[in-house]
């Protein structure tokens, strides 16, 4: 019976791989003095390579006893790490094209990684005042935060059928209405019932649909599709100011790392120079529509994360 390794020791495996790429070419290396836990043959795992690990998990509120059973844990998973990298180096593996492929690849990802996170380390972190500013400015997701019963229906982008089931909306007949006359003009279409919060409704449509009442509808256009979408029913459902503000000051930290990196690599890429070849040469460099962008707005909830959903998650 094969067992499948669990993640846990699938990262420790990758991380070692990555860290190896200067461990196996070049065994003069020392390593930084530091207060030893185990030795595996003649190579030494630190207390500190155990706490690296463990500072990434949330150890808040953990018992002494707890933290003790995770650092003996880690080590344990770091000795058998240890003995898989001696076998591959054994068994030469480090030299294998696709391993060395590996190693470089995972070289790249960390070197860019610090470089990006360098930049995210040098901004100011949100202000109070700027936190508490996002909330007031913000109701819709806060203070009267509601839960949302949309149903939907779906139509291909096609001459007069935005009118038509505008005139539905304007006029307060059911989305079945809608659907008969879809039905008899043959016009295929799609559509269901969603419950959604608010915070997983993307903010551009979040801002459409918030003052709409229960039994409300409105008419959704996209280069792709048609949307006929009615509140069904809502529920109010608030979130309190102190619980709101830790989120909010993580969304914004997070926008402004990401409004940072973008206008970094923006700029780098403007005074790069950039050669496109082989089968790249001369394509046109545009951006591939999304999975998201051609669904349905309320269609998935995977498709439907936004930035806010993100940094606000969890105010349930």
């Amino acid at each position: 019976m094969t067992t499948t390794p669990n993640r846990f020791t699938l990262t420790l495996l990758s991380v070692a791989l990555a860290l190896s790429l200067t461990a196996c070419d070049d065994k003069s290396d020392k390593k930084v003095a530091t207060q030893v836990a185990a030795k595996v043959g003649s190579e030494e795992i630190s207390v500190h390579q155990i706490n690296q690990i463990v500072s990434r998990n949330n150890t808040a509120g953990v018992s002494p006893e707890a933290a003790k059973a995770m650092s003996r844990e880690v080590l344990e998973k770091l000795i058998d790490q240890q003995l898989a990298v001696d076998q591959a180096i054994e068994n030469k593996l480090h030299r294998s094209p696709e391993v060395v492929s590996q190693i470089e690849a995972a070289r790249r990802e960390i070197l860019a990684r610090a470089f990006l996170q360098k930049i995210v380390g040098a901004l100011p972190k949100p202000t109070p005042e700027e936190v508490r500013t996002y909330y007031i400015e913000h109701p819709q997701l806060f203070a009267q935060r509601r839960i949302f019963n949309v149903q939907e229906l779906v139509v291909p982008a096609a001459a007069g059928v935005a009118d038509q089931l505008r005139s539905f909306s304007l006029s307060g007949k059911s989305i079945e209405s809608a659907a008969t006359w879809l039905k008899s003009k043959d016009i295929k279409f799609g559509g269901g019932n969603i419950t959604r919060p608010a915070e997983q409704i993307p903010m551009e449509l979040l801002t459409k649909i918030h003052p709409l009442k229960d039994g409300q509808s409105m008419v959704i256009e996209s280069p792709q599709n048609i949307t006929l979408l009615r509140i069904a029913s809502s529920q109010l459902s608030p979130v309190p100011e102190a619980a709101a503000l830790p989120r909010i000051e993580q969304f914004l930290n997070n926008q402004r790392a990401n409004e940072a990196v973008a206008s970094r690599l923006k700029a780098l890429r403007a005074g790069a120079k950039i050669i496109y070849m082989g089968e790249f040469e001369n394509a046109d460099i545009a951006p591939v529509a999304s999975a998201a962008a051609q669904a349905t707005p309320l269609a998935e909830e995977d498709k439907t994360k936004t930035a806010i959903e993100k940094g606000v998650a969890g105010l349930k």
